[in-house]
């Protein structure tokens, strides 16, 4: 991973934190932008970037740290939605000097990507979604009321064990606060290092790692979805959760033009996926 850089960009929120690994060869394919799950950061789409590298993706791979995630600042304006965090990334764009990009987005991250290509038609070619999914009401109300608790600081440090046990409990059920058998995850829990670094990110951003989280909850994915013009990829991961795997064909069902992608758990087969899809005519 040495060869990808760390950079910022200055948006009227303050300096927005990306990581960047340079295009390669002479005729590199458009900018790809690559839009991180809560409540992480850029840091876990490095993988991905290296294996995109791998597969023959050429082009300058882009991963931003959304506002009040990592080392981004925070956002603007309370409570801020979706389309917010999607007028970021293009201001972002704006920034770098990039007329049009690829877009790449994982279940936060995708929602960004969603309504971004929805809302700026005209800055996006192709749009990877993976993890998308709209809650019926029950949930989701359940969800914006448990699921991204504010949490402050005390003398105790209490802050530093329930981070940890937050990133954990993810890994154990979903939501994480419904701690039974129904809910209970069939997939591996992270390994400890993982699990270290999503709870530092969390750390890191303590006081506004809540809001691109309720911002993705609230947000009516499938009323933007008809808006999109761009080729669509719905990647579905084997190890993805049930009900977004059940998810996919709905949402591809409401795209102009859907496609779906069924492949392995892990960064080297959403790389072959994605770099297929966008190399594609």
């Amino acid at each position: 991973m040495n060869d990808i850089e760390r950079r910022f960009v200055a948006l009227r929120e303050g300096q927005l934190h990306l990581r960047r690994l340079e295009a390669s060869g002479e005729h590199a394919s458009l900018p790809v932008v690559l839009l991180h799950p809560s409540p992480a950061s850029s840091w876990f789409m490095q993988g991905l970037m290296i294996e995109l590298r791998k597969a023959g993706c050429n082009a300058a791979l882009i991963a931003p740290d959304t506002l009040g995630n990592g080392d981004s600042a925070p956002p603007g304006i309370d409570h801020p939605d979706i389309a917010y965090f999607a007028d970021s990334m293009r201001r972002m764009i704006d920034r770098l000097a990039l007329d049009r990009v690829d877009l790449y987005g994982s279940h936060t991250g995708a929602r960004i990507a969603c309504e971004f290509a929805a809302a700026f038609p005209d800055r996006v070619r192709r749009v990877v979604l993976d993890g998308i999914i709209e809650y019926d009401d029950d949930m989701r109300n359940a969800i914006l009321e448990n699921y991204a608790p504010r949490i402050e600081p005390d003398e105790f440090g209490r802050q530093f064990v329930w981070a940890f046990n937050f990133v954990r409990d993810q890994a154990l059920h979903f939501p994480w606060f419904m701690r039974d058998p129904e809910h209970r995850l069939s997939g591996p829990v992270p390994p400890a290092a993982v699990l270290h670094r999503a709870a530092l990110d969390v750390l890191k951003a303590l006081e506004t790692y809540a809001d691109p989280y309720i911002a993705a909850f609230e947000y009516r994915a499938y009323e933007r979805m008809p808006q999109i013009e761009a080729p669509v990829l719905l990647l579905k991961p084997d190890s993805e959760l049930p009900v977004l795997k059940a998810a996919v064909a709905k949402a591809a069902g409401l795209l102009r033009d859907g496609r779906i992608a069924t492949i392995a758990g892990g960064d080297a087969a959403r790389a072959g996926a994605i770099a297929a899809f966008l190399a594609a005519e």
